[in-house]
């Protein structure tokens, strides 16, 4: 694919050595503690990681996969989000940012930035998966233009995802880009 070029100089493509600040940027905004400092906590759904450092380099090495960034003027990153591309379709995913930074339009920045490169690698929509009692992240997500396509999935059963304190599953969503 050709490189992407981005409106917000602040978002930019992660690499490999990005991991660790990552895993730890994605635990802090869904598990745990600090998580609850925000509004996309998962603490009391999951116990549990809600990423490692192994799974994620295994993302990184998906085919049609990358991870944007977002980071600060002193270098630190706030905020990522998860994409891989899928035949003609945007697989978004993990859309994170800091608990201390969230409600500044960071993760909507991120999601402009993910619908571009998307445009840019010739999807026509983009596609996730949210824990269908996630009420205030799922209407987030429809204030931005996504829609429920009526399709779910399990919750997946490997502890690498979370351990769940209750029977929970994925709705999900798309997003038409023309």
């Amino acid at each position: 694919m050709q490189t992407i070029h981005f409106t917000n100089p602040c978002i930019s493509i992660a690499a490999k050595n990005d991991i660790d600040e990552i895993v730890s940027l994605v635990n802090s905004a869904y598990r745990g503690e600090s998580s609850t400092k925000g509004w996309t906590t998962e603490a009391a759904l999951l116990d549990g990681l809600r990423t490692n450092h192994a799974s994620l380099e295994k993302q990184f090495t998906q085919p049609g996969a990358c991870l944007l960034k977002y980071k600060t003027e002193e270098n630190r990153i706030i905020g990522c989000v998860y994409l891989q591309k899928k035949a003609d379709s945007l697989y978004l995913g993990m859309l994170t940012v800091s608990p201390d930074l969230q409600n500044r339009g960071t993760g909507k920045q991120l999601l402009a930035a993910a619908e571009l490169y998307a445009k840019q690698a010739g999807c026509d929509s983009i596609t996730m998966t949210v824990i269908s009692v996630r009420h205030e992240l799922i209407a987030w997500y429809e204030r931005h233009g996504y829609t429920r396509t009526g399709e779910m999935q399990d919750f997946p059963k490997e502890k690498e995802f979370g351990i769940p304190k209750q029977k929970l599953f994925f709705i999900i969503m798309e997003k038409n880009i023309e």
